[in-house]
């Protein structure tokens, strides 16, 4: 299926989409800040967390299913180049693979929080994903991760495959 936009309105769409301070990272900011966590942002480490919480040693990465190939329902591979997608999204799964890894081994904690936790048919309640992340910053957990619902069936009916 060819696009339905010329390659020049394309490219400055997808030149609008933010890498940073996305509105998911900025609600989960300004929820963690509200709660008495302080932190810094971006910091210089593998992987250029989103929020850094040195005080707790940990790390939090708020990933976009789409752009990290997240296995939920907001991920969908693109009609259109798939060659180029593919690449493009399993080296974004193989980067954040290692950094996750060096972070690891630098003795910091690593969570991270998909974004169909935070909106789509599969959310959380903002106070679920919250309780469930400072359970594990003030825990000892290596790594956390937080995603969207399971899909939820009727009894008795079959799944689409």
């Amino acid at each position: 299926m060819a696009d339905v936009v010329d390659p020049a309105t394309r490219s400055r769409m997808m030149s609008g989409i933010r890498g940073k301070n996305t509105k998911p990272e900025l609600l989960i900011r300004k929820a963690l800040h509200a709660r008495g966590f302080r932190y810094r942002l971006h910091c210089d480490l593998p992987g250029k967390p989103d929020i850094c919480l040195p005080k707790y040693r940990a790390v939090i990465f708020v990933h976009g299913c789409f752009w990290h190939g997240h296995d939920c329902h907001l991920f969908k591979w693109p009609k259109t180049r798939p060659e180029f997608w593919e690449a493009k999204i399993g080296r974004n799964r193989e980067l954040d693979g290692l950094s996750i890894t060096a972070l690891l081994k630098a003795g910091w904690r690593v969570g991270t929080i998909w974004e169909c936790a935070l909106k789509g048919r599969a959310r959380l309640s903002l106070e679920t994903v919250l309780d469930e992340c400072e359970s594990w910053l003030v825990g000892n957990d290596a790594i956390f991760e937080i995603r969207g619902a399971p899909a939820r069936r009727e009894p008795g009916t079959s799944r689409k495959v």
